[in-house]
């Protein structure tokens, strides 16, 4: 669905199988549990960068303003800026091949990774101003062509984490860490757990908590670390595999995905801060994949029918769901929320191009 480089939890998890889930659609439908597309007024935007031949939006912030990425002519990857009123700015760090922005703040700091001529990867902070920042923490290995170092989310105060890979052992065995960076540039190294060969941190909230996955050499499991640096981890309970945390919110709830027993993906999640963990699936498809949550405790995300064909979904607080797609559009797959409930994400044309959208909740 995007060109964007996989992360490390993607690499080391196990292959992965479909499956439908036991579930009546119109029974649901009937108690109210899930909502169709028209039944909630919304209005849709698809956001292409001019001359561009694919745009994948990846965040969007409080005032509406999004950051992604974009194909070229040439199909080189550029980073852009998309304003709320519409207005776009390209860039790309010094010395970058290719950009991919992954996260951006409610003062417009961007940040996420790019990859070098020598195809060494790298984190990056883009200023309101537009300067750059390269985010290389002290041990990172220049690995061409390996996981490299890479930012994956940026809070209001301007502290970013990221994960990146750490120089060999004297074995020669690498090891990927997670990274928090403090606005005075100071670089904290984060393992969930002495000796994890992957940490990957996903989300930061406003108190500076951080939530992620990491791979004890045979599963992933779920992390948090609180501001102070006490971390706990935590699983689905039950038989459940690979819990893959997304984002954390103001009020330190987790949501993310997790694959069942049978290794079947994937499910949701929602991690209260007391560590209560609510399950669920948007009824009628054999997917559910959380890729974000906002400060009310929406959470968005794409789920799969028996097709293969992904919609987005619109989780409420109290667990009801809207289903969606930008009219005239598939593959509905998003990618960010704001705390005003406006979603940006990706969308297939059905000729095989890419664009993006907002969609934006006429009635709130």
């Amino acid at each position: 669905m995007t060109t964007q480089p996989l992360s490390a939890l993607q690499i080391v998890a196990t292959a992965r199988q479909k499956a439908m889930l036991a579930l009546s659609f119109l029974a649901l439908s009937t108690l109210g549990m899930i909502h169709a597309a028209n039944a909630q007024e919304a209005t849709y935007i698809i956001v292409d960068f001019p001359g561009s031949t694919t745009t994948q939006p990846a965040s969007i912030n409080a005032k509406g303003a999004i950051a992604g990425s974009y194909n070229d002519a040439n199909f080189v990857l550029h980073g852009f800026l998309r304003a709320p009123d519409g207005s776009f700015t390209t860039f790309d760090p010094p010395g970058a091949a290719y950009t991919f922005p992954a996260s951006i703040n409610r003062v417009g700091a961007i940040v996420g990774a790019y990859t070098d001529a020598q195809f060494v990867a790298h984190a990056f902070l883009r200023s309101p101003d537009g300067s750059f920042t390269t985010l290389d923490p002290p041990g990172s290995f220049d690995d061409p062509g390996g996981p490299g170092t890479g930012a994956t989310a940026i809070n209001g105060a301007g502290e970013i984490t990221g994960s990146y890979e750490g120089k060999p052992n004297a074995e020669g065995r690498i090891a990927i860490h997670g990274f928090l960076r403090s606005r005075a540039g100071i670089f904290t190294k984060i393992d969930a757990v002495p000796g994890a060969p992957v940490t990957v941190p996903t989300g930061i909230n406003a108190e500076g908590a951080i939530t992620g996955g990491y791979y004890d050499g045979q599963n992933v499991h779920g992390f948090l670390r609180a501001r102070d640096g006490k971390l706990t981890t935590f699983d689905v309970a039950g038989p459940t595999n690979n819990p893959n945390p997304v984002g954390i919110n103001q009020a330190g709830e987790i949501a993310g995905s997790y694959d069942d027993a049978y290794g079947v993906p994937s499910h949701g999640f929602l991690r209260a801060r007391d560590g209560t963990v609510t399950i669920f699936d948007v009824p009628g498809y054999t997917q559910t994949v959380p890729t974000g949550i906002n400060s009310k405790g929406e959470i968005t995300g794409w789920c799969e029918n028996t097709n293969g064909l992904s919609h987005g979904f619109l989780r409420a607080p109290d667990g009801t769901f809207t289903i969606f797609d930008p009219p005239g559009y598939s593959g509905t797959g998003p990618t960010g929320i704001n705390s005003a409930g406006t979603i940006t994400g990706v969308v297939s044309d059905g000729q095989g191009s890419i664009h993006g959208f907002v969609r934006i909740e006429d009635k709130r």
